[in-house]
């Protein structure tokens, strides 16, 4: 029954729509309107800013990490902490406040791994961030560390809770940038810019 409850509060957790809620409440934007359309972090950073960006980064890490911390309170098991986890990324990308529409789940999806697994997190992170600096695709990025994940947890020894959470998010996160990978096979995928409307 614990565990169920974790699930049910990291969805919900996970629903929130940080990227439309403060795009509108602080900044007066509705980034469904502007840019990808997407409410994550990245349109946010293109649309808004660095420092928006930046905020609605740190609010949808925090989704994922709160919830792996409340699967380790309520469920202590790795089982409990991994579907806390992909509780958290689905409610991230399938709102239950946006019609189960929603982000892609990259900062979420590394909010849960960094409670789970903090070293192969820092190196996906660092991976992710020289692909961007390098390329200046974020989408890239995303892409190439959430492939890491399921390798790196089978590196460090992780249980296969773990391993199979890897596999898991880093379909998911990949297939969610479907339309991303078009672009950049056809080379019309969008760099990284800050505070273009």
């Amino acid at each position: 029954m614990n565990m169920v409850l974790a699930c049910l509060i990291a969805y919900v957790l996970g629903s929130i729509p940080n990227g439309l809620v403060f795009g509108k409440l602080l900044w007066h934007v509705d980034l469904r309107e502007h840019g990808s359309h997407n409410i994550g972090a990245t349109n946010a950073w293109r649309t808004l800013g660095k420092g928006p960006g930046f905020l609605i980064f740190l609010l949808d890490f925090l989704k994922g990490a709160i919830s792996v911390y409340l699967g380790m309170r309520l469920g202590d098991t790795a089982l409990a902490c991994v579907l806390a986890g992909v509780f958290a990324i689905v409610g991230h990308s399938c709102s239950l406040f946006l019609k189960f529409k929603g982000g892609k789940g990259v900062a979420t999806g590394l909010g849960v791994i960094v409670m789970m697994m903090p070293v192969p997190a820092l190196i996906v992170f660092l991976v992710w961030l020289g692909v961007v600096k390098l390329s200046g695709y974020v989408s890239l990025g995303s892409i190439i560390a959430a492939a890491l994940v399921p390798v790196l947890a089978w590196k460090f020894g992780y249980p296969a809770e773990y391993i199979g959470f890897g596999i898991l998010a880093a379909a998911f996160i990949i297939i969610r940038h479907h339309a991303n990978i078009g672009r950049l096979l056809s080379g019309t995928e969008s760099k990284i810019k800050a505070g273009h409307r």
